[in-house]
């Protein structure tokens, strides 16, 4: 039924219908693991299986009576599923004593209740403690899924209080089906596959075309005599841009062309130590070759560490404009070969 959506977890929704069965379902639950591997999209179907009126099974759903159809059409008065304003860059206080009031009401019904917080990772003291008294004291048959990367960046006092679900990157042959299924060219998809670091979803979205043309542009530049870092900041933001005007989106590309770019240091590296780069494209072969004579892997690495701390610094929220000029005006002074 529903779990057919749910891919390469088959362990966890295991484990699930364990738990529902004995009647240990816990009132808390904290979803981490790697963006992209289906954390969502397992709490979304638990949470169906939960309030589904005539289960055909353990932990399944019907997906026909009204609490499914309500559910899919967004309406389902028991089951909440928020997450952090795209325009903002911390949980609003004001948007979880919303949904802490909403919480709070009796199950319209009358299977419960089940609310999931996405982007738990930017709850700020204010809306982690406003959370903190409805987990302290939550309604019966309610149960609450916080989404995030890892249990350190949640409080202590909520991690405590929460029953911590790790999911693990998903097979490396069920993401490249994925991305089959998703209409990705066959000889792409070994690349994205490795690129993705088994989440699907991170896979998918390397899979842009456009995104490969922005990395082309900036080998391109960096590499070339000299390096124009001005031209290739302004290319690189206009490109960011493009994604709307959500800043959410803006720094997810910015950090998908990062990571791209990272990725061909990390080959150059494995040339000038020796060794052979893992699948690169033939094209970039006497690129890659010519980078690695002219740099020391110590040099390479030292850039590595630049791509690196400028990855974390998006996380950050740094003003992207300066994160972008300031990089590669540190990379154009020592790629060019």
């Amino acid at each position: 039924m529903s779990w057919q959506r749910v891919r390469g977890h088959e362990a966890l929704i295991e484990g699930f219908r364990r738990v529902v069965e004995r009647g240990r379902l816990a009132h808390a639950y904290l979803f981490v693991g790697p963006q992209g591997v289906g954390k969502h999209r397992f709490a979304v179907e638990l949470g169906r299986t939960l309030l589904c009126e005539q289960p055909p099974g353990s932990l399944q759903a019907c997906e026909e009576c009204p609490s499914c159809v309500q559910l899919d059409a967004g309406s389902h008065p028991d089951f909440l599923d928020v997450a952090r304003p795209a325009d903002v860059l911390e949980f609003p206080i004001e948007l979880m004593r919303s949904v802490c009031d909403s919480f709070a009401l009796k199950s319209a019904r009358g299977r419960g209740k089940v609310v999931i917080v996405d982007d738990a990772d930017d709850l700020n003291a204010e809306s982690a403690n406003c959370f903190l008294k409805t987990l302290e004291e939550p309604p019966p048959r309610s149960v609450l899924i916080l989404i995030g990367s890892s249990p350190e960046r949640q409080l202590a006092t909520i991690v405590s209080r929460c029953q911590v679900v790790r999911f693990a990157p998903v097979p490396d042959a069920l993401v490249a089906q994925l991305l089959a299924e998703q209409g990705v060219e066959a000889a792409q998809v070994p690349r994205l596959v490795r690129l993705g670091r088994g989440s699907p979803g991170l896979a998918l979205q390397l899979a842009d075309p456009d995104l490969w043309q922005m990395r082309a542009k900036l080998l391109a530049g960096l590499t070339g005599k000299p390096g124009d870092s001005v031209e290739l900041s302004k290319a690189w933001m206009t490109f960011v841009e493009e994604a709307g005007k959500e800043s959410s989106a803006q720094r997810t590309r910015a950090a998908l062309v990062l990571r791209l770019l990272i990725d061909f240091l990390n080959d150059a590296l494995v040339v000038a130590s020796g060794g052979t780069p893992r699948r690169t494209d033939p094209a970039e072969h006497q690129l890659l070759h010519q980078l690695a004579a002219r740099q020391t892997p110590e040099r390479l690495l030292t850039l590595l560490d630049r791509c690196l701390e400028a990855d974390e610094q998006i996380d950050r929220r740094v003003q992207l404009v300066l994160l972008v000029e300031a990089l590669l005006d540190s990379l154009s002074q020592q790629l060019p070969v």
